[in-house]
């Protein structure tokens, strides 16, 4: 049996922040999920979406920065996505590198549908809205210190 000590407190699993964002986002996605069912969408593909549903028309490039993605995890969504017809994707005409993503009319008319998430969501978390804006005002403000360590 490992003796235990003062100087391993910081190693004890409970201690961890990062495993207590890893497993609030393990459970976050357990009750996303028959909610994204309904809309057939998995969780990424849901947060494509909701950058489409704030701004349509945008490039790839602007999704992935968005998101935090590369565009080697983006564009296997992104294709399924099209594939269920939610998206379209376009050469930009300005600069036929850059590849636009658009909503197509079955795109945007599942937004209606997918307005009773969030108030799912607030309801499993049982907290307030206040609440859970100040608790993503610091995860937000944590995710991005860290981000300023690695110069991102």
């Amino acid at each position: 049996m490992a003796r235990k000590s003062a100087a391993d407190f910081p190693l004890r699993l409970d201690n961890q922040i990062c495993f207590a964002v890893y497993s609030t986002a393990h459970a976050f996605n357990r009750v996303y999920k028959p909610l994204l069912d309904k809309l057939g969408l998995t969780y990424p593909q849901y947060l494509v979406m909701l950058v489409l549903w704030e701004r349509d028309g945008v490039p790839v490039k602007d999704i992935g920065e968005r998101l935090f993605l590369d565009s080697g995890t983006l564009t296997p969504l992104l294709k399924r996505l099209e594939a269920a017809e939610l998206i379209k994707r376009t050469r930009s005409t300005e600069d036929e590198r850059q590849v636009l993503i658009a909503l197509t009319a079955k795109g945007e008319s599942l937004r209606e549908k997918a307005r009773a998430v969030p108030q799912s969501i607030l309801a499993a978390s049982a907290c307030s809205v206040g609440e859970l804006v100040a608790m993503k005002n610091e995860i937000v403000a944590l995710r991005d210190r860290l981000n300023a360590v690695l110069g991102e």
